[in-house]
């Protein structure tokens, strides 16, 4: 199997991309080591604590993103300028750890994958 690339670009609520998104990564993370998770666009909400979906009567937000690291999966990456975009801070705490960077730094990455799942 190629080298892994997973793209979240959807808001948490309102689909169930992220999600399936996730259920996707935790599976393939069964079959390869060779993973890296993109958050780009609205994509990076996905990583905020604290969320209460209960208050929109949302039922598709899953706050399980943590659980990367006990896959072991370390090569997380959150877009800058989206952060900004959406009135968030570079220094933004996150769910996960991951390594923020700047869009054309992140096309660069992505340039290392042989496989793209967006979700």
């Amino acid at each position: 199997m190629g080298r892994v690339a997973f793209l979240f670009t959807r808001a948490p609520h309102g689909s169930a991309a992220g999600r399936e998104g996730l259920d996707a990564l935790l599976a393939t993370s069964a079959l390869s080591e060779d993973i890296g998770v993109f958050f780009i666009g609205d994509g990076v909400l996905q990583l905020l604590p604290g969320q209460q979906p209960d208050k929109i009567l949302a039922r598709d937000y899953i706050a399980t993103f943590g659980v990367l690291p006990l896959y072991d999966i370390k090569q997380c990456f959150v877009c800058k300028t989206s952060l900004l975009e959406r009135g968030l801070s570079d220094g933004q705490t996150l769910v996960i750890e991951a390594q923020h960077l700047t869009p054309q730094t992140l096309r660069d990455r992505l340039r290392d994958y042989d496989i793209f799942l967006t979700f």
